[in-house]
């Protein structure tokens, strides 16, 4: 056997493993991975340039033959099929005139670099080539790129090409996300048994139960501790990402797109690029999580480049109700305490009184805006705001102009009958090439008439019996890859233009949108408590200031739940800072007490404007504790919160996870204790010692291992701490 590794490449080992990655070749089959490592040391040190390590000349992992089975046992490829003995889930599925093709591939070339291994393999009997590139990023992330060709001489049906990593024999949990509308991205664990587990998307896009990360580690893994492995696919419409063991071996993970049956034909010479496939490795899920933030950062330098505008979206103080008066009153009281970023959400446009009708028609409402959005634009930029405006460019109303003079736009199962209706709206075309140019066009002529800085890209609807009147095949992978041909091409034509994307909320997170979108809508649930864990989910995957966390009204107009302006404020502190209130509703002093909060997150994006994100393992499930670290570790904020009454009392000793144990740090209430009386429990017979303005002063190790006690609150309300290295 013949072996090749990568590592990653400037790493500087100091507080995350450096990721080191062995490849085996052998006569007759595609490459597999030995070994995924997490070196204590820089991997950069030990592995140069085109080096093959030295392995002995028979696989020491490869298995014995035992009785009733095939006479090659199973020990899994990058692409697992039947033909190298695999029994589980084939990674590569395709076919011919509705017939199976079971692919053999043997590698062809291959090219190896310090951090990637590039190799093509055959099929010549079934005609099909591949190209692969494993690659492991700066952030230690592995990429795994495949483009499947079609050598044959007829078309050529793709059903699957799902790569995948083996799993090293400790994996025994497996934990991913689920939900529902308002309640996205709530973890979820179980045993990795034998079988198949997979979180399949068939929605049109990930959607609110999405996987997020599926995370496969040892037994009892956490967000600070344990090996695990996690998985996520690069793209926006339907996927799926999975674990699988088998009786023979230790597992796998994977994932890659679900495409419908006819969805990717590949024509003779025709080829097909699969979504990327990412797999981080940690010791817990903070590392892992961190992988994938420096990766997503990496696509915006915007991010770092200028500091995230807090933003004022209409959408829960006015709905529909918008008049021009209405909503430049709104930006003017916006500007007065801090705003920097005004955003009209849905409304605006032809027709648009309700959700029932108008999407597709977007041209201003000249009965609503007689002289347009000008007014407003201007007065927005007038007050040294930016001016966002809400589009949901992939759907469109069935009571609408635009349907009603090209009902061919709509995807449908037949000509005889539309999909079910979601809020009123079914799904345009955009693989139709006239329906994509009049939704680009339309967008693009309002961005350049009103100078728009910001959209708000919506997508609220499920993508159903999603077949194009315009190929006869479904559309789901040409409307995703439509979709972001359109962006790209937008924001090409408007440096600077920032887009947020929207669906439902928090439908539609993946890294394949967050290469375009430098925002994420998490929920359309504002209220905090609901937060505390819809925000922890996501920032699995999504880097803290690139999520929408707005302080919204009390009673939540989701839940009806009542809670503090503190809790609202410090559970949207650690993300990009918006507003969700109308806040016309507020007195001086209430505005006033808004602007404190505000001008104190402006005063944290300064000094922490892209932190380390860690959230600390407790024993009470009554609390969560969250940080915000600067990447020196000089300075840290964290977040004490508690979402229902501990089962503590008082509270146990509260650590800090993420700190240099070596230094020594002051801790104190950010902003002083002025803006936490409201959330003390009123049982408190006595004040806590060193809560003061002033703080304590305390050792690192003391704060990371064993902690401080922190006051005692009332339930669902919440505490920010400020940590400054001394």
């Amino acid at each position: 056997m013949n072996a090749a590794t990568i590592t990653q490449p400037g790493h500087s080992g100091e507080n995350i493993g450096a990721v080191r990655l062995t490849m085996g070749f052998s006569d007759g089959r595609l490459p597999h991975v030995v070994s995924v490592t997490r070196a204590a040391m820089p991997a950069s040190d030990t592995a140069r340039h085109g080096e093959r390590p030295t392995l002995p000349d028979i696989d020491p992992q490869f298995p014995q033959t035992l009785d009733a089975g095939l006479s090659i046992s199973e020990s899994p490829t990058l692409l697992p099929t039947q033909s190298e003995g695999w029994t589980g889930t084939p990674a590569i599925q395709v076919s011919r005139d509705g017939v199976e093709v079971f692919p053999h591939l043997t590698v062809e070339e291959t090219h190896h670099a310090a951090h990637s291994i590039d190799f093509t393999a055959t099929d010549a009997a079934a005609g099909l080539g591949l190209a692969a590139s494993v690659a492991i990023g700066r952030e230690g992330l592995i990429r795994i790129d495949m483009t499947l060709a079609n050598t044959g001489r007829t078309p050529l049906s793709v059903s699957r090409l799902t790569p995948v990593i083996p799993l090293p024999p400790q994996v025994g949990e497996i934990e991913t996300c689920t939900g529902h509308h308002l309640r996205e991205r709530a973890i979820q664990r179980q045993p990795f048994t034998e079988g198949l587990f997979a979180k399949d998307s068939r929605m049109g896009r990930p959607d609110f139960n999405a996987a997020t990360l599926l995370s496969a580690g040892v037994p009892g893994f956490g967000f600070e501790h344990g090996l695990v492995f996690a998985a996520h696919v690069a793209f926006s419409g339907n996927s799926t990402v999975f674990a699988e063991r088998t009786p023979y071996t230790h597992g796998v993970i994977g994932g890659g797109e679900l495409p419908y049956a006819g969805e990717i034909m590949l024509e003779p010479g025709g080829t097909y690029h699969a979504p990327r496939l990412l797999v981080a490795v940690g010791d817990g899920l903070n590392e892992v999580a961190a992988r994938f933030h420096t990766y997503l950062r990496g696509f915006h330098p915007e991010l770092a480049e200028r500091p995230r505008p807090v933003t004022l979206n209409t959408w829960e103080a006015m709905y529909f109700g918008q008049s021009e008066e209405k909503v430049i009153a709104l930006a003017e009281r916006a500007a007065k305490v801090g705003i920097e970023r005004f955003v009209i959400d849905d409304g605006w446009f032809t027709g648009r009184r309700d959700d029932t009708k108008g999407l597709g028609d977007w041209q201003v409402d000249k009965d609503v805006w007689p002289q347009g959005l000008t007014a407003v634009a201007d007065r927005v930029h007038q007050l040294g705001m930016e001016f966002g405006l809400w589009f949901e460019p992939e759907m469109i109303s069935p009571d609408s102009n635009a349907a009603r003079e090209h009902p061919d736009w709509m995807l449908a199962p037949s000509a005889e009958r539309l999909p079910i209706e979601a809020r009123s709206q079914q799904v345009i075309d955009l693989t139709n090439p006239q329906a994509a140019e009049y939704v680009e066009s339309a967008i693009d002529t309002l961005v350049s008439e009103y100078h728009i800085d910001y959209i708000k890209w919506d997508h609220n609807r499920f993508l159903t019996e999603p077949l194009s009147p315009a190929s006869g095949h479904p559309a789901v992978h040409g409307e995703t890859e439509a979709f972001y041909a359109i962006v790209d091409r937008l924001r090409a034509r408007h440096p600077g233009l920032e887009i947020e994307s929207c669906s439902s909320g928090g439908g539609r997170i993946d890294a394949g949108v967050l290469e375009r979108c430098s925002r994420v809508w998490a929920s359309d649930c504002t209220d905090p408590v609901e937060r505390a864990d819809i925000q922890r989910g996501t920032s699995l995957l999504v880097p803290p200031e690139m999520i929408g966390e707005h302080i919204s009204e009390s009673p939540n107009h989701a839940t009806h739940r009542a809670t503090s302006l503190t809790m609202r404020a410090a559970m949207a502190f650690f993300g990009h800072l918006g507003i969700e209130w109308n806040i016309m509703k507020l007195d001086d002093t209430g505005l006033a007490r808004l602007k404190r909060w505000i001008d104190l997150y402006k005063t944290r994006r300064a000094t922490i404007p892209q932190g380390v994100l860690v959230h600390a393992d407790t024993t009470d499930p009554a609390v969560r504790v969250d940080g915000l670290i600067a990447p020196d570790r000089s300075r840290a904020v964290y977040r004490f919160a508690t979402v229902a009454s501990s089962r503590e009392y008082p509270y146990g000793l509260t650590r800090f996870p993420g700190l240099d144990e070596s230094a020594t740090y002051q801790v104190r209430p950010l902003g002083g204790v002025a803006p936490y009386e409201s959330e003390m429990s009123p049982n408190c017979r006595t004040a806590l010692g060193w809560w003061s303005d002033d703080g304590i002063v305390v050792g690192g190790a003391t704060l990371a291992q064993w902690g401080v006690r922190l006051p005692q609150l009332a339930p669902e309300h919440a505490v920010l701490v400020e940590l400054i290295r001394r």
